[in-house]
């Protein structure tokens, strides 16, 4: 609602997306932070990992396939949350609020985003930021760009852990 096709031009010119410097600025940030952050990464993957393994059978991690900046595939790495024949037909779904095929142990890191964690990994690839818009399915990208326009100029960007939302608002 906040979007026109001006929108685009004004952002294209203002904004520090295409600065190289900045951009580099930012992927130093972003090591930085990442390198910060593996300590407790180290010290918290054996905990989650065991109460993922006590709780359901399966792998403990998750890879998915997501898009980067650009629209470039990735694959994200995350706490498995969810049973692992979620989408046994092969059929991607968005999760749903009481989801039942959201584990126990799942619903625990779900709410304190502590599956997440992971992706630690990612910004430390050069695929996420820590600061950035949600990475999501190519399947739902082609469903969201119909239902909210110039939903593709958040692929500008790199996806990060984080959003703008999620550090300015409670």
């Amino acid at each position: 609602e906040h979007i026109d096709p001006n929108w685009m031009l004004i952002a294209m010119q203002s904004m520090p997306v295409f600065n190289r410097l900045q951009l580099g600025l930012k992927r130093m940030m972003d090591l930085g932070l990442a390198v910060f952050a593996l300590p407790v990464l180290a010290l918290l993957v054996p905990l989650i990992a065991m109460a993922i393994r006590l709780d359901s059978l399966g792998p403990i991690f998750y890879r998915q396939l997501r898009s980067g900046r650009a629209g470039k595939p990735f694959h994200i790495i995350k706490f498995r949350t969810m049973c692992s024949d979620a989408e046994k037909d092969g059929r991607p779904r968005w999760a749903a609020e009481d989801d039942p095929r959201i584990t126990k142990v799942g619903r625990l890191l779900r709410k304190t985003r502590l599956d997440e964690l992971p992706q630690i990994l990612n910004v430390l690839r050069g695929d996420m930021s820590i600061v950035g818009p949600r990475p999501e399915r190519p399947e739902f990208i082609a469903e969201l760009q119909q239902e909210i326009p110039f939903y593709r100029t958040r692929l500008m960007i790199k996806p990060g852990l984080t959003g703008w939302a999620q550090i300015h608002y409670r």
